[in-house]
């Protein structure tokens, strides 16, 4: 699915958000701007499909400073966001999210835009971000939520109805954008999210709306100790 969506997959995400997604971007990343100007931090974005929010990450790194590392396993995904960071200092790997191929603690800071919902285990996928992340590491997953009210009554509208049409039509492609409301309707709730994260090893998980609630950022720390049951 991912595969076949790859070629247009940027202009989809543009499109489809009215270019509100760049600005979702930017702000997930400046929330971890004290961890982001530290040369030293070593940075893995999740799930990274061609780039972009790994891009804001870097954006914020100063010069000289480790290279951030993106982890996607549609391999199509990755020669686009190789292709886009040609001219940058980045570091792309073809790997699954539930399984990754880091030893434990290596990682001061673990994001994922829009992607880790769509992991098959989203207890295994926080377990495995625990493990990677060193104590005190931080986690952000930037995702949809449902926002309240009337503007989610038109927000549910447009996102079950009018995107996957759209989806369609400029993609070429049946199905990935008839999946992804699908997708968020699966997705736990966000006291149920956090939950998971306290449950997985974090420290004060948070949500945080971008939008009316339409996108936001959970954010949480690494549990000094293992945690887990």
């Amino acid at each position: 699915m991912f595969t076949a969506i790859a070629p247009r997959y940027d202009l989809l995400n543009h499109v489809l958000s009215c270019n509100v997604d760049r600005i979702w971007w930017a702000r997930a990343a400046r929330a971890f701007a004290g961890i982001l100007q530290n040369p030293a931090a070593q940075v893995l974005d999740l799930c990274c499909g061609t780039g972009d929010m790994a891009f804001a990450l870097a954006a914020r790194r100063p010069s000289g400073g480790a290279a951030v590392r993106g982890v996607d396993f549609s391999h199509a995904m990755l020669l686009r966001a190789r292709r886009k960071s040609a001219d940058r200092r980045m570091n792309w790997i073809e790997a699954d999210a539930l399984n990754l191929p880091f030893p434990d603690a290596s990682f001061d800071l673990v994001t994922s835009a829009f992607g880790f919902r769509n992991l098959a285990d989203y207890d295994a996928g926080l377990r495995e971000i625990a493990r990677v992340l060193r104590p005190g590491g931080e986690v952000g997953l930037l995702d949809f939520g449902m926002p309240g009210g009337a503007a989610g009554h038109l927000y549910r509208l447009y996102f079950s109805r009018v995107l996957p049409l759209l989806g369609t039509l400029v993609s070429g492609v049946r199905g990935p954008y008839r999946y992804l409301p699908a997708s968020v309707q699966r997705f736990p709730a966000t006291p149920e999210m956090l939950e998971r994260m306290r449950h997985a090893g974090f420290m004060e998980p948070s949500w945080t709306p971008y939008t009316l609630g339409i996108a936001g950022l959970f954010r949480a720390k690494r549990s000094p100790m293992n945690t887990t049951i």
